[in-house]
């Protein structure tokens, strides 16, 4: 063969070479996509070991090893484990701990190994591993060398591990993280607790969190598409690389569909150990919009050649749709006003801790849709990348926000320490990974900062966010919303985030300056309750909070409170209520430390008053380890309060909650106020059969109905609602007999066989009737036979020490939660057994498929 025929064979060879490997990019694709990036993506939570150092659990502290991160460090004894993985959450729950962090031994000295092998094939290839978080004070080795660090526990980042690898042999990764150098006003967790990945590309390919997708244009018929691509050459010479994006419908199970357009094939020139950025656009006609209801999405697949041979395939799901925020429209989503009904939610998925399953969020966002919230805050931190992505498949907006400090902290070990170095690259960061969600509405840089009235800093945050992403506006969460209007830090935002103090509105709505800017509710209300306890008198008792949902700490408000202010202020963009879910930490009013002063540093007079209180509590030593705040309670049941969002953000659902239940023995004949939300307008209230009266709502003012002269008698309490003068829906409360059985019911009875994928069992106390018995705390046991296994337990009490591990607990209020999951690998049909003394048992079946 001569020179210039094998010239053309080689080029023949390579043509079909890069044919074939297109074909199987594009078979590849019929399958879910895992997550935005690289195509080469999969999952490196197996295989993992752990030992803890410094602090321990019991209080008691081992010291910690030199040369951990060394190959020849000898880590049989340590456990093996899969991630996510929250070291702190096994507890034991210790009274001397702080309340604010869950009274969990969440400080200590974290060491995660992996000994993993890559073929000998990947020689040359460009090697990372992502971290979605890890808490905190990351340091990285490979093989015994430093790769790198990143502090912020609650970014995700990325490592370059090329350097190091060794393809074909055995390598050893190390991660270091050091909890004892952080502090936390709620429980942060501890560990690498969210999913870890390794990626594997060719020299050339497209750089992390590398694709940036706006639609600058939309109507009914297109939507221009822009993308910005940056491409790294990462190799030793000069490339000319071809860059190709199609774009393709995307499903709600991250399938793709049919492909809708392509951008013009781009060629660049990129120079050894240099970026380059190729910016392109298209057109998609008659144009899915991304909306609440019809959460439709696409996705842009990248590939890179170089000459001919392809180097990378980048996958970008996004969506199509138009956000504006007025001062006097309120918020337009596809020029349709909507109303936001937000809750803000700390990161812990209750009885799991930090550690993140994707099941567990889900079943959280599930119930948040249900009551009528369309809205998120990621109070106060970047969130796990799924949260995002389910907010994107389910149709919820998301404030996504950066830090709840800046330079000076809250607490001695917090974010103020990593200011200075750190947080243009934290910003950047969360940016870059998380503006292509089209859920991702309002960028935060902070949180009742002890900088808010700093001009120059509001400013400084601001422009860094907004010169990565202009397309969305910047707030901030402010507790001093006086003061931060006053110095004029809140001309460098876009909107206004106001924590609680709304008294202000009509001078802020006449000041020139804010004329332009809108308002929204980045904190509202801060109600607390416990579920299923009523009391009468005294909203506090035992460690536990009333659930006639009238109390609140002196910067809150009652629910009711909350929606006269937006009724009153029709141009606000609407509120984000404190909180969704309870968490584990902050557990006011039951703090024994300093955090539930934050909204009152500025009145030293309050701060005084408040000082003498908190005197008082920790002399109490209160046992409370979780929060009150939640809507809903930490086992994920609905409280009384869910009732009363849900009658207020959903008023086309026909429904009617009556509280409190009906089984007061011991006040016959005393007045025991009842309480109806409802969608409806009017209601009428029947005792045993007779009537107790009509009420009626005034709109704007009444968002409950209030018999408050109700004298007890067991019995039936019915309520009819009305709505327009039609009947529109009814409930009843009925007083129970004793305990007699246990009642099981589970949100999802087929579920993977991954090792991962969970079902929540919900465990009543009932009567002979199937009522549940309102204050009922028999101890349940819990067993299971088959190829599942039991996760946690819970029940909603938030001053139990039981560990969350525990096969056996009280049901609280008549209610208790076990959470299973399948054995990984194993599938089949697997039984859960609750059994209790004096009420039987009984048994569910779930399937693993």
């Amino acid at each position: 063969m001569n020179s210039i025929n094998r010239l053309y064979f080689i080029k023949a060879v390579n043509l079909i070479v890069m044919g074939l490997l297109l074909v199987t990019a594009s078979f590849s694709q019929t399958k879910p996509i895992i997550r935005m990036g690289a195509a080469d993506t999969r999952s490196f939570d197996d295989g993992w070991l752990f030992g803890r150092y410094g602090l321990q659990a019991d209080a008691s502290r081992i010291e910690e090893p030199k040369n951990l991160e060394s190959v020849k460090f000898n880590d049989n004894d340590w456990k093996k484990l899969s991630l996510p993985h929250d070291w702190a959450i096994t507890g034991p729950f210790r009274i001397e701990l702080e309340g604010a962090t869950g009274k969990l031994p969440w400080k200590g000295i974290g060491w995660y190994r992996k000994h993993f092998t890559l073929p000998a094939t990947d020689a040359g290839k460009q090697v990372f591993v992502d971290f979605d978080g890890a808490m905190a004070n990351a340091k990285i080795w490979l093989n015994g060398k430093y790769v790198g660090t990143w502090p912020y526990g609650y970014n995700s980042f990325r490592m370059d591990l090329t350097p190091y690898i060794k393809a074909g042999q055995e390598n050893i990764l190390a991660v270091r993280l050091d909890t004892e150098n952080w502090d936390s006003r709620w429980y942060p967790g501890a560990g690498i607790y969210r999913h870890v990945w390794l990626v594997k590309t060719k020299q050339v390919h497209v750089a992390n969190w590398g694709t940036y997708i706006t639609t600058p244009d939309v109507s009914k018929t297109s939507a221009k598409v822009k993308m910005d691509v940056t491409i790294d050459n990462q190799g030793k010479s000069v490339v000319n690389a071809s860059i190709q994006t199609d774009v393709f419908e995307l499903d709600r199970n991250n399938k793709q569909g049919a492909k809708v357009t392509s951008f013009n094939k781009s060629v660049v020139e990129i120079e050894p150990g240099k970026s380059t950025v190729i910016a392109t656009q298209a057109l998609i006609k008659n144009p899915k919009r991304w909306d609440l209801l019809s959460p439709n999405r696409y996705i842009a697949q990248t590939t890179v050649t170089v000459n001919g041979e392809l180097m990378d395939t980048y996958d970008t799901p996004f969506g199509i749709r138009t956000i504006e925020f007025t001062a006097r429209n309120g918020f337009l989503l596809n020029g349709r006003r909507v109303e936001i009904q937000g809750t803000c939610n700390h990161h812990d998925l209750g009885a799991l801790g930090a550690a993140f399953n994707t099941s567990a969020l889900r079943r959280q966002l599930t119930i948040l849709k249900t009551m009528g919230c369309n809205a998120l805050r990621t109070s106060h931190n970047p969130p796990a990348p799924e949260l995002l992505e389910l907010a994107d498949q389910m149709g919820f907006l998301v404030w996504d926000e950066a830090f709840d400090c800046w330079k000076n902290g809250k607490r001695k070990l917090d974010y103020n320490k990593l200011y200075e170095e750190w947080h243009e690259r934290d910003l950047k960061a969360m940016v870059h990974r998380d503006r292509n969600h089209p859920s991702v509405f309002i960028w935060s840089i902070g949180n009742e900062v002890m900088d808010q009235r700093n001009v120059v800093m509001t400013k400084h945050l601001a422009d860094i966010v907004r010169a990565e992403d202009p397309t969305r506006p910047v707030s901030n969460g402010y507790n001093d919303p006086d003061g931060g209007r006053e110095v004029g830090a809140v001309e460098g935002l876009d909107i206004m985030g106001v924590n609680y103090f709304f008294g202000q509105q009509p001078k802020w709505d006449a000041d020139a300056r804010y004329k332009n800017k809108p308002t929204i509710g980045s904190e509202t209300s801060s109600c607390v309750s416990s579920r299923g306890e009523y009391f009468f008198g005294n909203d506090y008792q035992n460690w536990q909070i009333s659930s006639y949902d009238n109390a609140y700490p002196g910067w809150g408000c009652s629910p009711d409170e909350q929606f006269r202010t937006n009724a009153r202020y029709p141009h606000l963009l609407g509120e984000f209520v404190w909180t969704g879910f309870d968490y584990i930490g902050e557990p006011t009013p039951y703090n024994s430390d300093e955090t539930n002063l934050q909204n009152f540093r500025n009145d030293p007079e309050k701060k005084k008053e408040l000082d003498a209180k908190l005197d008082e509590i920790r002399k109490k030593n209160p046992p409370s380890r979780s929060s009150y705040f939640g809507i809903v309670d930490l086992a994920g049941f609905p409280k009384d309060r869910f009732y009363l969002y849900q009658s207020h953000w959903r008023p086309d659902y026909p429904m009617a909650h009556i509280l409190p239940h009906w089984n007061w023995a011991e006040r016959i004949g005393q007045v025991t106020p009842v309480n109806v939300y409802t969608s409806g307008d009017e209601a009428e209230l029947f005792l045993n059969g007779k009537s107790l009266g009509r009420k009626t709502k005034t709109p704007g003012k009444d968002f409950r109905l209030i018999w408050d002269s109700v004298k007890y008698t067991p019995g039936e309490l019915k309520v009819v609602c009305y709505k327009n003068g039609k009947q529109w829906a009814t409930d009843v409360v009925k007083t129970t007999g004793e305990a007699a059985n246990l009642t099981l019911s589970v949100d999802r009875s087929v579920i993977k066989a991954s090792g991962d994928d969970l079902s929540y069992i919900t465990v009543k106390v009932t009567d002979k009737d199937d009522l549940l018995v309102p204050r009922s705390h028999p101890l349940i046991k819990f067993s299971i036979e088959g190829p599942g296994e039991i996760v946690a337990t819970d029940n909603g009490d938030a001053t139990s020490f039981v560990p969350f591990q525990s096969h056996q607990r009280s049901a609280y209020n008549g209610m208790a939660l076990v959470i299973v999951k399948a054995k990984k690998g194993q599938k089949g049909k697997f039984y859960i057994k609750a059994q209790s003394a004096g009420l039987g048992s009984k048994a569910l079946a779930v399937e693993s498929k």
